[in-house]
């Protein structure tokens, strides 16, 4: 079978029939992407559903008898988490069914949600992915699967705070504190009862590790979530980090910026910009937490100069679909946030519900490649079991690798011999290199 453009089509056709190759392949590659075009139209974003959220907003100030200025506040929406099944019923639709059930989960596993993220639930969906990330199931109690610990955090910490998997980075938990609970959270063994950010001397002795440990170059500042704290206590933290000469970037892991993004202050901007450099990997699941409000937080830490990274996890009934992943990354490379990591979800007891097969993980990679952006298409990543770090996934492209070839798959199926290394019997040709100059084996 001939490439997809052959070498007649490259160097005899006139001009007008050069043309008309190109508009028949512009014509397949829109009907490559027409059942995308179709499916997004019926999918939610916070772009769209602006005017349902906002109507939830003013009943929620309205409860708390509050003001704009308050919602804008972040310590307002931290010291009014809804954490109480009584008080959430009154601003979200329960059934008696459902606020028994959370009252019974809430027996084992905490939970809270701020008051902005409960304004983007929608109360009539049983299938709201956000409701869903933040209001605990009666599932939670049915997993016999999950461990507490699948990733043996408890193993790999050599100091106070320090979660150690690889030679020249490690993470630093600074507290258990988080905007909310999600449901499908890592760490949900130390989120405990009440906030608890990490000691004085615990951080001290973490920083004083690295200082002792000069092959560590990448601090992570993780928790719970680190933009819980004080601007101060964080600045306190940077500089520390930035007085050990190894150590090269400080990177914040935070998902304030999609359930409190009120804590990206112009304040807390400045503070972090004077420790560049400094990167912040956020944790966007799904279209609908894409909003305004979370522009505006993206937009501002993107003038203060800090690079945006998302890392979602693949989670069951939420984003286990191609369509919905793929337009949760074009939306947020609106919002100048780059799709990093997809996170395959990890086996934590309480959330089996949320796990995907595999399959599911590599059909949507198989979704994103050639069919939107480069820049829109994550890692796809498993955890290995026990810390043993990160292993990306891909949709098998390499057929086969040979001295003098490759078989190679394109992002269509389309499957090409590729010189290995050049074409020494046709290093003359100008035309040797070009796409059209190597074998199609099949469509």
């Amino acid at each position: 079978m001939e490439s997809l453009i052959n070498k007649k089509n490259l160097t005899t056709h006139p001009d007008n029939d050069k043309r008309q190759v190109a508009l028949g392949r512009a014509q397949e590659l829109k009907h490559r992407i027409e059942g995308y075009l179709e499916a997004v139209e019926h999918i939610p974003t916070g772009f769209k559903l602006e005017e349902q959220n906002q109507a939830r907003k003013s009943k929620i100030l309205d409860y708390f008898g509050a003001t704009e200025s308050d919602w804008n506040d972040w310590r307002w929406q931290m010291r009014n988490r809804i954490s109480d099944v009584r008080k959430l019923s009154q601003l979200l639709p329960l059934s008696d069914e459902e606020a028994g059930q959370i009252e019974f989960v809430s027996k084992k596993f905490r939970w809270a949600v701020s008051p902005y993220y409960l304004s983007l639930m929608q109360a009539d969906n049983p299938g709201c992915p956000v409701k869903m990330q933040g209001i605990p199931s009666i599932l939670e109690m049915r997993d016999s699967w999950g461990k507490e610990d699948p990733m043996a955090e408890e193993y790999t910490s050599p100091a106070p705070r320090i979660t150690r998997r690889y030679a020249d980075r490690l993470i630093i938990n600074v507290t258990n504190q988080c905007a909310m609970f999600c449901r499908h959270c890592q760490r949900r063994r130390n989120i405990g009862e009440v906030d608890s950010p990490a000691s004085v001397e615990d951080i001290k002795a973490s920083i004083d590790y690295i200082r002792a440990n000069p092959e560590v170059r990448d601090v992570l500042i993780t928790g719970g979530d680190p933009l819980t704290l004080s601007d101060g206590w964080l600045d306190w933290i940077l500089t520390e980090l930035d007085n050990i000469e190894h150590v090269e970037i400080k990177r914040i892991g935070t998902r304030v910026p999609v359930t409190m993004p009120q804590r990206i202050t112009p304040e807390l901007c400045d503070m972090l910009e004077k420790h560049h450099p400094i990167y912040v990997n956020t944790h966007f699941n799904h279209p609908m937490e894409v909003t305004r409000e979370a522009l505006k937080a993206t937009r501002m830490l993107a003038k203060a100069g800090i690079p945006l990274g998302n890392q979602a996890v693949l989670l069951k009934g939420i984003n286990n679909d191609p369509h919905i992943m793929k337009k949760l990354n074009q939306e947020l490379l609106k919002i100048h946030v780059r799709p990093y990591y997809i996170f395959h979800a990890k086996p934590v007891k309480g959330t089996n519900h949320f796990v995907t097969t595999i399959q599911e993980g590599l059909e949507i990679m198989e979704n994103l490649r050639g069919y939107t952006s480069g820049l829109a298409v994550p890692w796809y990543i498993i955890n290995a079991p026990g810390g043993a770090g990160k292993t990306p996934l891909l949709p098998q492209y390499l057929l086969s690798l040979e001295k003098d070839n490759v078989l190679i798959r394109t992002w269509e199926g389309k499957v090409f011999r590729f010189a290995n290394g050049g074409n020494t019997a046709n290093s003359n040709d100008p035309q040797a290199s070009m796409p059209g100059r190597h074998d199609c084996e099949q469509g």
